[in-house]
């Protein structure tokens, strides 16, 4: 039967029905375990008791009145990004709510714009980046082959080598109004920034008036071994943007800023109808309880490194790069699709990120049997 959807991705290699934990079903009743998460989203696993709750809770009491009117649990979430935003203590800024991390990073490059003003608003990212899929972040996004389809695309976007801060202060003219980054290139191969690095990007950005904005859309709320990937070099951005693990599958996206940057927006000049509703905040106010009772950053940073030691024994595996429980696994003279279609095959769900890398990104709260498990499954798919 020819699908109804639009073919924006290839047929799917299967269909999931249900989820438990780091357990995936298909409709034949198989179960595989999940080392993908949606794409770095269900960081709590899948069907976590305290989320379903929060869901059903909320669905039964209200889901919309639209951002004219105030409504609950917003600004108690909004709070609690700020002091994860600050490692503890309240960083002072102000958040806006939106549905996906594309739509975060929209607001971050609107935020640049309005405080750059007029003349000042070209935005610097980096080759081998991902800031989203609309017109605007497909142009900050460094990956030029897509965005050939779609040209002409909104001007003001500039690239530069990533990691290279030499590239970086060249391109850093009067009319920049902010740079653009990730701590961690994932769709990009899960490519690492060096913490000097991170560092010497906030030294210029200070020195020369641009804004630091941070993407953590693929590495924040714990995933790296830290609340936010920025600070494992101690930086303090200007603004940061998140999504996926913030409602752990619900559709819900946050740009972080600055107070002072924050208070260029007047009303009217950014919205959106549903972001911030009260069932997604919902969900994200259940998921970041769960995700500060569990310490996901210290299990995150202690599962990675298990994960990590084992992978690295394996005679098949070049390189395992990635901080906390977001990896790429180098495979050695291996197509990364043909081993991702083996490891389906065989229970596991990841993603090969480049031609010669896999991508695995589980849940936060996987346990060592799982990450054992997984491992298995890998080292006999490269036998």
């Amino acid at each position: 039967m020819t699908s109804p959807l639009m073919a924006t991705y290839p047929p799917p290699p299967r269909t999931f029905v249900r989820g438990e934990g780091s357990y995936l079903f298909d409709a034949d009743g198989r179960r595989y375990l999940d080392c993908l998460s949606g794409l770095a989203v269900t960081s709590l696993g899948h069907a976590h008791p305290a989320v379903a709750r929060a869901l059903h809770d909320q669905a039964s009491t209200l889901l919309h009145v639209s951002n004219l009117f105030g409504t609950e649990p917003g600004p108690e979430v909004a709070r609690t990004l700020d002091c994860l935003v600050g490692d503890g203590e309240p960083a002072g800024g102000k958040v806006f709510f939106c549905n996906s991390g594309a739509e975060a990073n929209e607001c971050a490059i609107k935020l640049a714009r309005r405080h750059g003003g007029r003349g000042r608003h070209v935005v610097v990212s980096a080759y081998g980046s991902f800031h989203g899929r609309t017109l605007a972040t497909l142009h900050a996004t460094g990956q030029p082959t897509k965005h050939e389809p779609f040209q002409p695309l909104p001007e003001g976007f500039r690239h530069v080598a990533w990691d290279d801060l030499d590239a970086l202060a060249a391109a850093l003219d009067p009319g920049v109004a902010a740079v653009l980054l990730e701590p961690v290139q994932g769709e990009g191969g899960v490519i690492p920034a060096d913490a000097g690095y991170l560092q010497g990007v906030r030294r210029l950005c200070h020195e020369r008036g641009a804004l630091l904005m941070v993407d953590e859309v693929q590495t924040g709320l714990g995933r790296t071994g830290r609340w936010f990937g920025f600070q494992h070099a101690g930086v303090h951005p200007d603004v940061v943007t998140m999504a996926k693990a913030l409602g752990n599958g619900v559709p819900i996206g946050a740009c972080w800023a600055r107070a002072d940057v924050a208070s260029v927006f007047e009303p009217g000049d950014h919205a959106t109808t549903f972001g911030g509703q009260p069932l997604a905040t919902a969900a994200a106010r259940a998921v970041l309880a769960v995700m500060q009772r569990e310490d996901v950053p210290q299990r995150a940073a202690r599962a990675g490194g298990r994960f990590r030691e084992r992978l690295d024994a394996l005679p098949a595996v070049a390189e395992v790069r990635g901080p906390g429980l977001l990896l790429a696994v180098e495979l050695s003279d291996r197509d990364a699709r043909d081993v991702n279609a083996a490891l389906l095959e065989a229970g596991l769900v990841a993603n090969a990120v480049t031609p010669t890398a896999l991508r695995l990104a589980p849940s936060l709260l996987i346990s060592d049997d799982e990450i054992d498990e997984a491992t298995t499954i890998i080292e006999k798919v490269l036998q």
